[in-house]
């Protein structure tokens, strides 16, 4: 994996100029914020050695380098996810590869099912916590250069983001919601029982990624910032059938306030 991880970075880094000091991993319809990227310099996923492909609509597959508030970033339009049938190691490669760009930061966003009864369609939540369902990127040998084998995990969210988040969002007066999202295989969106068993176990959202790329990023160090537009609701009585393209909309219609908070917070980083 280390040999795999450093190619890879040679291999950016004979196309890239800058040194990207955030990393940023664009959800399912969330890849609008790329707009918002100054001087882009665009490497196609299927260009770079060892790097998965995406397989899902809504993940255009880019690897986009530029600026955004005022910050060198390189972000991903278009993640992996466990259920396109990628090992989860190969899931969360991309993290392994920004650490070793020189990312200092990692900002994550996802499109996701709210369970707790408060939240409403098209609501942003700061992702405090997390439980993880999907199985763990660090099983199996590890090697040091990535980081302990058994990672701390107290802080998997860094607080001074989340505080820097939500005195941005007050300042923009966008409603911000902030809890804990479950992360689960997919590709099946939840019976209703199971919306239940997870606002049971502590959960406020639920969706098929983040988890993994986040344990990785905190093995090795990198705080994290996670952002999740809730497209749909888990909750007795407002469970409708749902559909990947509906999930898509709604993503895109909140994206504009996401990317402005994202922004801001960068330029004050």
């Amino acid at each position: 994996m280390l040999e795999k991880v450093k190619e890879t970075v040679t291999y950016i880094k004979s196309r890239v100029n800058s040194i990207p000091e955030v990393g940023i991993i664009l959800g399912t319809g969330l890849g609008g914020l790329v707009r918002d990227i100054k001087g882009q310099l665009v490497l196609n996923y299927a260009d770079i050695p060892n790097f998965p492909v995406s397989t899902v609509e809504g993940h255009k597959g880019h690897l986009i380098f530029g600026t955004l508030g005022g910050k060198c970033v390189v972000a991903m339009q278009g993640r992996f996810h466990f259920y396109e049938g990628y090992s989860i190691k190969e899931v969360t490669f991309p993290v392994r590869v920004m650490k070793f760009l020189g990312v200092k930061h990692l900002f994550v966003s996802n499109a996701s099912g709210g369970v707790n009864p408060d939240f409403e369609i098209g609501d942003l939540m700061i992702i405090n916590d997390h439980i993880n369902l999907i199985p763990n990127p660090l099983i199996g040998p590890n090697d040091n250069e990535f980081g302990p084998r058994f990672p701390d995990m107290s802080q998997p969210y860094d607080h001074r983001l989340i505080a820097l988040a939500q005195e941005v969002a007050a300042k923009q007066g966008v409603k911000m919601q902030i809890g804990c999202y479950v992360g689960t295989t997919g590709p099946t969106f939840e019976t209703p029982k199971e919306y239940q068993f997870f606002r049971i176990i502590g959960g406020d959202a639920v969706g098929m990624s983040t988890v993994p790329e986040v344990i990785v990023a905190r093995q090795m160090g990198l705080p994290v910032f996670a952002i999740s537009i809730i497209t749909d609701l888990g909750v007795p009585g407002k469970i409708v059938e749902i559909t990947h393209e509906e999930v898509q909309r709604i993503g895109q219609q909140a994206e504009q306030k996401m990317t402005r908070i994202m922004e801001e917070m960068l330029q004050r980083l």
